[in-house]
């Protein structure tokens, strides 16, 4: 076990989510908990550990109140970073830089809540921590919505996206509804590589609502063509039609949907293409060719922001996951992520296990297609028995004249 004398280190990184918070309150409570003197954040990541800026939480966040809130605030309180840790061989001064500061803080443990990004940060300093002997121990929550990390049944962050695009489809179906006149309505999801957060509109459906007529997801090739003639079909039975599709669905030829709207598009650090404007060319190509009105709506940064629409599953299980990493990290572990695993659907019984960074990293966990139907066009039961309970239950802000009291680090 690792000496109660040590310190706890955690950053946060990656995309926000409306439960990241969650996480970095159940590590906070669970270290002060084992007699852990001080809990340290980075501010912004394994980018601010390098640049020196380290908090004190025990002191930014010292009431019962201040846990609430911040269990209740969405996106990333320590704030995030699109920072990749370049590889020893590349930047050896990075890691003794990194691991001097650990040093001069007595870190124990050292915490990342975040997916990809956080997963890699922790491989990389784990094995290099053994390479020089040294005693901390490096631990990762999984925190995402994209829902795409390897060997965990689902990443905190998810349910309540899924819960917010449920939500969200609901009402657009309702609202799409009202006119006495043919419409087709496109709403474009969060989703490069994999649909989970796409799927999750097939959980608007139920006995007061018709659910989405049409979802596509990036695990299946897209044809244009196809989806014009699947949509004309569908009108001559129903007037409003509602699809869901993923941001990053593809032609068969491996072309984003996006670029054949013929505009120029931008590429970040990581060589990753701005795919906004997939629903905009989709409701042109529709207008044109079936000469019906059209509505093309982009839900954005919404998705993963959304606190007043948070799951309780998900937050609970945010707040349980940053409080078995601090305590793996107690009982030794190091170079390893807390999964859940879940053990029942009905009653929906979840726990947590350890997994090997080095397992995960560079595997990507998309839908599987049993999942979608045998039209391409919906998910399955087994998709909905999966999803249902990720969504149920919610915490509610503390609202203060009529809108959600947040908590925030002063820069």
């Amino acid at each position: 076990m690792i000496s109660m004398e040590k310190n706890v280190l955690v950053g946060q990184c990656g995309g926000p989510t409306s439960v990241a918070n969650a996480s970095l309150a159940g590590i906070l409570e669970t270290a002060l908990k084992m007699n852990c003197e001080h809990v340290y954040g980075m501010a912004n990541g394994i980018q601010g550990l390098l640049e020196g800026k380290v908090i004190e939480l025990e002191d930014e966040l010292s009431s019962a109140m201040d846990i609430e809130l911040l269990k209740r605030t969405p996106s990333s309180y320590l704030g995030s970073c699109r920072y990749m840790l370049p590889e020893t061989y590349e930047a050896p001064e990075s890691y003794q830089k990194i691991f001097s500061e650990l040093e001069r803080l007595n870190i124990g443990i050292f915490l990342m809540v975040g997916g990809t990004d956080a997963i890699d940060t922790v491989r990389k300093l784990s094995a290099y921590g053994r390479q020089i002997h040294s005693e901390v121990r490096f631990i990762c929550v999984p925190m995402t919505v994209d829902n795409d990390v390897a060997l965990t049944d689902h990443t905190a962050g998810y349910g309540s996206a899924a819960k917010y695009v449920a939500v969200t489809m609901k009402e657009i179906i309702r609202d799409a509804a009202v006119y006495d006149m043919p419409m087709v309505t496109i709403v474009q999801v969060m989703g490069r590589n994999t649909g989970w957060l796409t799927a999750a509109a097939a959980l608007a459906r139920g006995d007061d609502c018709e659910g989405v007529d049409l979802i596509c997801l990036p695990e299946l090739p897209f044809h244009p063509d196809r989806f014009i003639a699947k949509v004309k079909t569908m009108m001559e039975s129903k007037k409003s039609i509602v699809v869901a599709v993923s941001e990053g669905v593809r032609t068969s030829d491996g072309q984003y949907v996006c670029e054949l709207s013929g505009e120029e598009k931008l590429v970040d650090a990581f060589g990753h293409m701005d795919l906004s404007g997939t629903a905009q060319y989709l409701c042109r190509i529709v207008r044109e060719q079936l000469q019906v009105k059209t509505r093309a709506i982009e839900l954005s940064t919404l998705q993963r922001c959304a606190g007043h629409l948070t799951s309780r599953v998900d937050i609970t299980e945010a707040y349980q996951l940053g409080g078995a990493a601090v305590r793996a990290g107690f009982d030794g572990h190091t170079g390893e992520m807390v999964a859940t695993l879940r053990t029942s659907d009905d009653p929906y019984i979840c726990a947590t296990e350890m997994v090997d960074v080095a397992e995960v990293i560079n595997r990507e966990r998309k839908v599987p297609s049993e999942w979608v139907n045998s039209y391409k066009t919906d998910m399955t039961s087994a998709f909905i028995a999966y999803a249902k309970p990720l969504i149920q239950a919610e915490l509610t802000p503390i609202y203060i004249g009529g809108l959600p009291r947040h908590i925030i680090r002063e820069a």
